[in-house]
């Protein structure tokens, strides 16, 4: 009797809880990011960041990293880039809405503390904030989220932390700097020669 009293007990609390806290029985993860093929976006590998109106990449004002603006140019001198979760995981997929370190694949500079890290600073040029190069690991965070519809385009954002909303980046001056107007972006693996692939 004692039992199956226990078993009845412990049977009703998990059904409590299930209706209880429906999100924590069924939440979902956030969708991998997917590049132009379809296949999953992972962390360390390379890939260019096209925008999906022309044959354009995201580069650098120099190809030797040294506090460098990140640019708009031609996809034949598109740099590189990867990317790593702020909060590392066994799963190396990159998933929509999580925080990212992003890094040219590019030479360093010699000046000491210099990294190819993105991160944010003020551009008189664009009269705000635009994204260089020099950033520090952990505090310089960026998320990729969709644009549109289930359209296979996404969109970059800048966070400062988690409990600040994130600034949406698009293209000012030919520079990658927070802007109200996104623009839709895709990733196309490195190993696709640049000259070769068409943007969308």
């Amino acid at each position: 009797m004692k039992i199956t009293g226990f078993l009845l007990l412990s049977f009703l609390l998990v059904a409590l809880s299930a209706v209880s806290f429906p999100e924590a029985v069924h939440a979902k993860d956030p969708a991998a990011v997917l590049d132009v093929f379809g296949n999953e976006v992972t962390a360390g590998a390379n890939y260019f960041i096209g925008a999906a109106s022309n044959d354009f990449a995201v580069s650098a004002t120099s190809s030797i990293i040294c506090n460098s603006d990140v640019l708009l140019s031609p996809m034949s001198n598109g740099l590189p880039v990867t990317f790593s979760p702020v909060v590392t995981s066994d799963n190396s997929v990159i998933h929509e809405d999580s925080y990212l370190n992003v890094d040219f694949v590019a030479p360093t500079c010699r000046m000491a503390g210099v990294t190819t890290m993105w991160k944010m600073e003020f551009r008189a040029i664009v009269r705000g904030s635009a994204v260089t190069t020099g950033g520090v690991d952990q505090m310089n965070r960026f998320k990729i989220t969709k644009y549109g519809g289930d359209n296979g385009l996404y969109q970059l954002s800048y966070c400062p932390d988690s409990e600040t909303s994130c600034d949406l980046l698009g293209n000012v001056v030919n520079r990658l700097a927070v802007s109200s107007v996104p623009f839709p972006v895709v990733f196309v693996p490195s190993t696709v020669p640049q000259l070769e692939y068409k943007m969308m």
